[in-house]
């Protein structure tokens, strides 16, 4: 059962001059009871943080505070709810909320943790990679979801892409 709340389930991570800032779509169960983003145990989103390099160490859920220091800020499209996405009420997504905070904040990349999240956030399909539009100056890119739920489509290779996109030239 989908929770809605009157406050933010979990807080943005956002700030003036990130490198990139994460989306996904909603707060999950065990992320919304222990107040940390990508908490539960299936979920890749950490490792695979720390396998394509974007952080030196693997951090826990509970470090997500510490991405700022890495260039890294995190957002979901639905910040009063909180549940799997076929859960969530139609409504549930705020995508000029989104939007707002991007063209805000400017940082030079947003990565959907899903197709979902973009295709939600976006009006239309997408596939993974880059994308061709940005909002406002903040360049689009599409992950596979790092969900124990989406595992069948779960693969690396695009948040490595995106990490030597992210990474300054050497």
């Amino acid at each position: 059962m989908p929770r809605k709340v009157d406050r933010h389930v979990l807080p943005d991570v956002l700030q003036p001059g990130l490198a990139l800032v994460f989306c996904g779509t909603a707060a999950g169960k065990r992320s919304a009871a222990e107040r940390a983003y990508y908490a539960h145990p299936g979920n890749l989103f950490w490792h695979a943080l720390f396998e394509a390099g974007f952080t030196p160490r693997l951090l826990a859920p509970q470090e997500f505070p510490l991405l700022p220091q890495f260039g890294i800020g995190l957002t979901d499209l639905a910040k009063r709810h909180s549940g799997n996405d076929d859960e969530l009420p139609h409504d549930a997504f705020d995508a000029p909320a989104l939007r707002a905070k991007i063209v805000r904040h400017a940082p030079r990349l947003l990565a959907f943790t899903s197709k979902n999240a973009a295709r939600a956030a976006l009006g239309h399909a997408v596939d993974y990679g880059p994308q061709d539009e940005c909002i406002g100056s903040t360049r689009v890119f599409v992950l596979p979801s790092p969900s124990g739920q989406a595992r069948g489509h779960w693969d690396l290779a695009p948040w490595r892409e995106l990490a030597a996109i992210c990474s300054p030239p050497r």
